[in-house]
């Protein structure tokens, strides 16, 4: 024997044929598949040895599959008919001719269907051929043809056939397959003694279904333990599979074998007491039916368990060849034909039978948001094909990676970026506040849950009048037309003794009194009717004297009454001038208007979501940017900015 390619369906290996040399035809088939059953589980660099002693291969970083095994084991297998089903029959079977060509008398006996010592029943085809070498199932006797089939539950790899018959081999016989549970068939082989005259097909030439006809598994001898063989793939012939090609041409879930026309043993032309008494030889007879396969996972399994559908036949057998994967490589169905639920960053593969390679699939960048994600082609390509992972975001997040919280909810500073409870929902009054963003509506800063208030409206949800204002409402709410403070229901001007008894009745038992001490000292000793003037730009002489620390074009983005004193946050996007002592930068900083604690109004106004142009002076001590009655505010124009940066270089020696 000079070497052997054994197929294998596991880690780095493909299917390829084999060649033996100086053997006869029949022993060469059976050594192949004795041989493929110890090297089917090997690869690269492991000896048959290793499997042997019982080590199972590991699917680490390599592409692997179950055992091989014979597939009608532990199943059903189906026939037309059986000898001795309407009772007690008489069959005789000859033996073949000694060395001396000399043959032996007809044996004959007796079956029955009915009688477990007597019957020979489909089942005994796909019993272990080691521990019962000597049962079989016979057809009724004078059967013109059969059928034999085996029904699979799902999916398997299918390489090999071998049948030992116990009967001559028929002289015509074909095999079929179906992937698709018995729907449509295709032709895999035919046997014929004479191919041309019984199929009209040439020896080893492919017909129009794609099958080829061999006389090799047809002849009379031997008239007992004759086998036929078929291989999957031609000798030599290497293929990945787990491929489409390899697939398309392994894949079965029926295997059907027709017995299309008997043919008598030479031994019984030559007994006379046959041609005298016409024994009952008129039968077909088979020992086993090997079907030589395995479980279908894709390169991604080594283990298997029994499928959905799987019914055990009546009797215990061990070395079954079950048809649902454990999965590995981060994969998930029966047939390992998807990437588990949280691992669909790259597109499934199945993995190389060929060079090894897994093709393992890759977890999805969720930041602990998401159990599930999906794999999408245009985020793949767009990629660069580094990532196509789509996260189902759990947890009020959003976002591919689900990295931001959903529009209404903002992220705790507080918690961990994973944790389950980082995003909380806005607290920022409905009616009171206007959105952070228009595109999706969310009502609070989703980096820190702050809340924009509408004008007039403050509260750090924004859900009551600033001081000063009155009628909390869709709009905002209204300015008091008071010297000092109004009601902030009916916009009625409030005196000293108004204020004195004023409490707001809040959602405890205790009243909360709206206004703090200062708040009321100044209002009502402030008695001069704050009015916010209209500015005006017209005496450059005036605005340079003001001497501003700062002069910036800004976008107001929300302000927030702090209690002890008010807060407008506004982005910076454009610094006209700043004197040495103040570092401003584009971006966002905080404005300081000096609100009614000093003045007992809020004049100038910034509306959130509107530019302007703002000059005014800093708090050094405290390092603020104030804005006051002497500041300089107007709602952005571009003149207006062209208008201030010639006068700013003409005129002011800032």
């Amino acid at each position: 024997m000079r070497s052997l390619h054994a197929p294998c369906l596991t880690n780095s290996c493909g299917f390829s044929g084999s060649h033996i040399l100086d053997l006869s035809p029949q022993r060469e088939d059976m050594l192949l598949l004795l041989l493929i059953s110890l090297a089917v589980l090997s690869d690269a660099g492991v000896s048959v040895e290793v499997f042997r002693a019982g080590v199972a291969p590991r699917c680490e970083s390599r592409a692997c599959n179950p055992r091989m095994g014979n597939l009608a084991l532990g199943r059903r297998v189906l026939t037309q008919t059986v000898c001795g089903n309407n009772g007690t029959e008489l069959y005789c079977s000859y033996s073949d001719p000694n060395a001396n060509l000399a043959c032996s008398a007809a044996k004959c006996a007796k079956c029955n269907a009915g009688l477990p010592l007597l019957s020979h029943l489909a089942g005994a085809m796909s019993d272990s051929s080691f521990r019962h070498p000597n049962t079989w199932w016979q057809s009724a006797e004078g059967a013109e043809s059969e059928t034999v089939q085996l029904d699979l539950e799902t999916e398997f790899y299918f390489t090999h056939l071998i049948v030992v018959f116990r009967s001559p081999r028929p002289a015509a016989m074909t095999l079929e397959r179906s992937q698709d549970f018995g729907r449509t068939w295709r032709m895999l082989q035919y046997y014929a003694g004479n191919c041309s005259a019984t199929f009209g097909l040439e020896e080893g030439k492919a017909g129009r279904d794609g099958a080829a006809c061999t006389s090799k598994y047809s002849g009379a001898y031997p008239c007992n333990r004759g086998e036929v063989i078929y291989r999957a793939l031609p000798k030599w012939e290497s293929l990945d599979p787990f491929g489409a090609v390899g697939q398309q041409q392994l894949r079965v879930t029926n295997v059907r074998i027709r017995l299309l026309k008997r043919q008598a043993c030479p031994c019984q032309a030559k007994d006379l007491t046959s041609a005298q008494e016409d024994l009952p030889t008129r039968h077909f007879a088979i020992y086993d039916l090997i079907v030589k396969g395995s479980c279908f996972c894709n390169g991604h399994a080594e283990q298997c368990v029994p499928a959905p559908g799987y019914q055990p036949i009546r009797d215990r057998t061990n070395h079954v060849v079950h048809g649902k994967c454990v999965c590995r490589h981060n994969t998930a169905g029966d047939h390992c034909e998807r990437c588990a639920a949280l691992y669909n960053d790259r597109p499934w593969q199945p993995a190389d039978g060929l060079t090894g390679a897994p093709h393992e699939c890759r977890k999805c960048k969720c930041n602990g948001h998401a159990q599930s994600c999906r794999f999408d082609w245009t985020a793949w390509r767009e990629s660069g094909q580094r990532s196509g992972g789509i996260c189902d975001c759990l947890h009020n997040t959003e976002g591919r990676q689900c990295q931001k919280c959903k529009a209404g909810f903002y992220r705790d500073p507080r918690r961990p970026q994973t944790a389950p409870d980082s995003c909380k929902p806005c607290s920022c009054h409905p009616m009171g506040s206007m959105p952070f963003h228009l595109a999706d509506g969310s009502l609070c800063d989703p980096s820190n849950g702050n809340c924009i208030c509408k004008p007039g409206v403050g509260g750090a949800h924004c859900d009551r009048c600033m001081v000063g204002y009155w009628g909390f409402h869709e709009y905002g709410c209204r300015p008091c037309d008071c010297a000092g403070d109004c009601d902030p229901f009916t916009g009625d001007c409030m005196f000293s003794s108004d204020l004195d008894l004023y409490n707001l009745e809040g959602n405890s038992s205790e009243p909360v009194r709206i206004f703090r001490a200062d708040e009321l000292f100044s209002a009502l000793h402030y008695s001069e009717k704050c009015e916010c003037k209209e500015q005006a730009l017209t005496n450059s002489k005036l605005f340079c004297t003001m001497n501003y620390a700062y002069v910036l074009k800004v976008k107001v983005l929300s302000a927030h009454d702090k209690g002890s004193h008010a807060e407008v946050e506004v982005k910076v996007q454009k610094v006209l001038s700043q004197n040495t002592k103040v570092k401003i930068q584009r971006g966002r900083v905080t404005l300081y208007p000096e609100s009614w604690t000093a003045r007992g109004c809020t004049c100038p106004i910034l509306n959130p979501g509107v530019e302007y142009l703002v000059a005014g002076h800093s708090d050094r001590k405290h390092g603020r940017l104030l804005v006051n009655m002497k500041s300089f505010v107007k709602p952005w124009k571009a003149s207006l900015g062209r208008k201030v940066l010639t006068l700013l270089k003409k005129d002011c020696n800032w």
